[in-house]
C-alpha cells in the first residue's frame, strides 16, 4: 500500500518566510493578523522607558570597564527591544533565565544593574536575589541556562504552578548540544517554557551563515514538535506581541516555543572583543539605521505618548542608575576565593576539604 503523501507542515508549527514586524523601520504601525497588541499608553511608555535605562544603563558598564572597574562587560546594545519586549510579555510569577547580555530584560524584572555588575568585576555570581525578582543568575558558559529553564519549567508543571519560564540565549548556543537537550526535554514534557533567540547575526566572529544549515534559527523547532516563530527583534511591539502569544500558549498548557528575535548587537561581542576584524563598516551602518529605540520613540511622538518632560524624568531615572552603579562597582573589595566552595552541595564531599586546604595555602604563600 503506498504511504500517505506527506503535507508541508501537519501540525502548523512551521514560522514564517517573514519575521513578523509591526513596527516599520519608519516607525509605522501596521496591524498583523495573529498578533494583536493589549497595551495601554502607560505599557508604551514603559517599554520606551526600560529601553532607554537599558541603553544608558550598558554605556555606563561600558565605561566602568574602560576605567579598570571591570574585567570585562558584554554589551546589550542595539538588542534593547528584543530583550525589553520578550520580558514584558511575562507576568510577575514568571521566572527568566539569562545569559550574560540580559540588561534589558533584567531592568524589566525590576533587578539592580549594580548587582548583576558584580559578576563582571569578579566580585560575586551576580548579586541579586533570583527569588525576589524570577531573573536567574547571569550565566557565563554558553546555553547552560536552556537546560535550567527547562528543568524549572518541568518542576513547576509536575508542582501544578502557574508559571512560565523564558530562557534568553544567542544565535550561537543554538550551535551547543545544551540547547538541543533542553529543547527536547522540554517538548517531550509540555514544559511551560519559551525559548527567546537573539540572532544577533554573530557569535562572536562567526557569522550566523557558518553557524546552521537551517532556513532560520526559528525552523529547528518543528524537529522538536514545537513551535517556531520570528519576530523583528528591533520592533519592541513584535517582540512583545509575539512573545505575549508564546507565554500565553504555554500558560495554556500547550507546551514550550521557540522564538527567534532577529536583531543586531551594535557593540562589540565583549570589551575584550574587536569587532572591526570581522564586519565592515556598511554592515553597521545598515542596521544602525535600523536602531529599535529611534523606530519606536518616532512612533511615540507622532501618537503624542511621550514629550520633553517625559524623556527628561527617564533622564534623571536614568542618572540615578549610573550613580548608583559606581557607588556600587567603584573599588569594591574582592570577595573570598574560599566562597567558591560555597552554596554547591547540601552535603559537601570529602574532597572539598582538601581542595579547601589547598586553596587556602596558595593564597596564604601568594
Amino acid at each position: 500500500m503506498d504511504a500517505a503523501p506527506l503535507t508541508p507542515d501537519p501540525a502548523g508549527l512551521l514560522p514564517p518566510v517573514q519575521p513578523v514586524q509591526l513596527l516599520d523601520d519608519q516607525g509605522v504601525l501596521h496591524e498583523v493578523d495573529g498578533y494583536p497588541l493589549d497595551l495601554k499608553d502607560e505599557d508604551f511608555r514603559n517599554l520606551y522607558r526600560f529601553m532607554v535605562l537599558a541603553r544608558r544603563v550598558d554605556k555606563q558598564a561600558i565605561n566602568l570597564q574602560r576605567q579598570g572597574q571591570l574585567g570585562v562587560y558584554a554589551s546589550l546594545l542595539g538588542q534593547e527591544a528584543a530583550q525589553v519586549g520578550g520580558a514584558y510579555a511575562l507576568d510577575e510569577q514568571d521566572w527568566v533565565f539569562p545569559s550574560y547580555r540580559e540588561m534589558g530584560a533584567a531592568l524589566v524584572r525590576g533587578v539592580d544593574p549594580g548587582k548583576i555588575l558584580q559578576l563582571f568585576r569578579g566580585t560575586w555570581l551576580s548579586d541579586h536575589d533570583p527569588h525576589a525578582t524570577h531573573f536567574g543568575l547571569l550565566s557565563i558558559p554558553i546555553a547552560t541556562q536552556a537546560l535550567h529553564a527547562a528543568g524549572f519549567a518541568m518542576g513547576a508543571k509536575f508542582d501544578g504552578k502557574d508559571l512560565v519560564v523564558m530562557s534568553y540565549f544567542g544565535d550561537g548556543a543554538t550551535s551547543e548540544g545544551d540547547v538541543h537537550e533542553a529543547l527536547n526535554f522540554a517538548a517531550v514534557y509540555d514544559a511551560p517554557c519559551v525559548f527567546y533567540v537573539q540572532n544577533n547575526q554573530y557569535a562572536i566572529s562567526v557569522p550566523l551563515s557558518k553557524q546552521t544549515k537551517a532556513p532560520t534559527i526559528a525552523h529547528k523547532a518543528i524537529g522538536y514538535g514545537m513551535p517556531g516563530y520570528r519576530c523583528d527583534g528591533n520592533d519592541v511591539l513584535a517582540s512583545y506581541a509575539v512573545a505575549k502569544q508564546a507565554v500565553e500558549r504555554a500558560r495554556a498548557g500547550d507546551g514550550p516555543s521557540l522564538i527567534e528575535a532577529v536583531t543586531y548587537r551594535m557593540e562589540a561581542h565583549t570589551t575584550a572583543d574587536d569587532p572591526t576584524r570581522y564586519r565592515t563598516p556598511e554592515e553597521l551602518a545598515e542596521w544602525n539605521a535600523r536602531d529599535p529605540i529611534a523606530r519606536f520613540e518616532t512612533f511615540l511622538t507622532r501618537e503624542g505618548l511621550v514629550d520633553d518632560t517625559f524623556r527628561a524624568q527617564i533622564d534623571d531615572e536614568a542618572k540615578a542608575y549610573a550613580a548608583r552603579m559606581r557607588e556600587e562597582i567603584y573599588d569594591a573589595p574582592h570577595g573570598d576565593p574560599l566562597e567558591l566552595f560555597e552554596h554547591v552541595y547540601v552535603e559537601p564531599p570529602a574532597s572539598y576539604d582538601e581542595q579547601r586546604a589547598l586553596l587556602r595555602r596558595e593564597l596564604e604563600a601568594g
